[in-house]
């Protein structure tokens, strides 16, 4: 009898085994993959400057993402936005995804307004995306924000709802900061296009606040003979990525005139969330006028890793 039962104990486990053995290899392979994605929402204010485009792009091209949307981002202090910078972002957003094939992804409009108060958001289509998307994320999950402009439209989905605060993950690219005596430089591009809202991000306890400081993603420079080599010729998108680089107005320096080179800031933050092995990543506590609390700042990254995987990533552009 004994003897009996353990047989049928012994047929019972394999049975179990072979079970899982089949529906992991047949058919939960994709929802476990699925799973492992990161869920992610862009907010770019892509008409300000060339890297944007290239970020979105790699964003689009990156099987560890579960690129949920791509908002736009104002940029009202530059000299070459016209009054309505956000949709000068949007426009080329909804280029892009069209060119890609990515229609798929949808492209919310963000606010063309800075917040006004620490206190009072400035609502848009891209900040009640940014809500509802948290609000569907299951138990343990959690949103990755990549902030690649001004702030405006996460900060203000933090002021409408408060209770997404747990569940993000706001990766920034912005300020200048010295390591060593851990100095915050705001005086910044793209804190300064909304530098209320960098202090919201800064002073919002229990927020998981990831910055790649200006001053680490400056030395990922990309140059014009590798770009024409590896996009030019290859099909609409590719051709697009070009001819932004060629036909944009660097108003903010005089030197490389023919622009040779370009730094690539936005694609270094997207390369450190799919490869954060690539990256040096360290606590800081936030600076003496804000709330004091710890964040985390990238302090170096690997430049040629990161650039030889972004060109591997766009090996079959058209």
């Amino acid at each position: 009898m004994i003897k009996y039962l353990v047989i049928m104990i012994i047929r019972w486990f394999s049975i179990k085994i072979m079970v899982f053995i089949f529906v992991f290899a047949f058919l939960g392979n994709d929802d476990v993959i699925a799973q492992e994605k990161i869920k992610l929402i862009i907010d770019a204010d892509t008409a300000n400057e060339v890297d944007d485009l290239f970020a979105i792009v790699r964003a689009l091209n990156e099987p560890k993402f579960d690129l949920l949307g791509i908002t736009s981002a104002q940029f009202h202090t530059s000299p070459l936005a016209s009054k309505e910078s956000v949709k000068e972002s949007q426009k080329i957003n909804e280029e892009i995804v069209k060119l890609a094939d990515r229609t798929d992804v949808p492209t919310p409009l963000g606010s063309n307004i800075p917040l006004k108060s620490a206190s009072k958001a400035s609502p848009s289509a891209a900040s009640k995306f940014i809500i509802e998307q948290v609000l569907k994320l299951k138990k343990n999950e959690k949103l990755n924000v990549v902030v690649l402009g001004s702030s405006t439209n996460v900060a203000s989905a933090i002021l409408e709802a408060p209770e997404i605060i747990p569940k993000l993950k706001v990766h920034y690219i912005g300020f200048w900061h010295t390591v060593a005596t851990n100095q915050y430089n705001k005086k910044e591009f793209n804190s300064n296009n909304d530098s209320i809202a960098v202090e919201v991000l800064l002073n919002t306890r229990n927020l998981d606040f990831q910055v790649m400081s200006a001053t680490t993603c400056q030395y990922l420079v990309f140059n014009k003979i590798t770009v024409d080599q590896k996009l030019k010729g290859k099909g609409p998108l590719a051709n697009y990525l070009v001819n932004r680089w060629e036909t944009y107005n660097r108003w903010w320096t005089q030197k490389d005139k023919e622009k040779k080179q370009w730094i690539m800031w936005d694609v270094a933050i997207i390369e450190a969330l799919v490869h954060p092995e690539w990256t040096t990543k360290q606590e800081f506590y936030t600076p003496k006028e804000n709330t004091q609390r710890k964040i985390k700042i990238h302090t170096a990254i690997n430049v040629e890793k990161m650039e030889n995987n972004f060109w591997l990533s766009l090996k079959d552009i058209q």
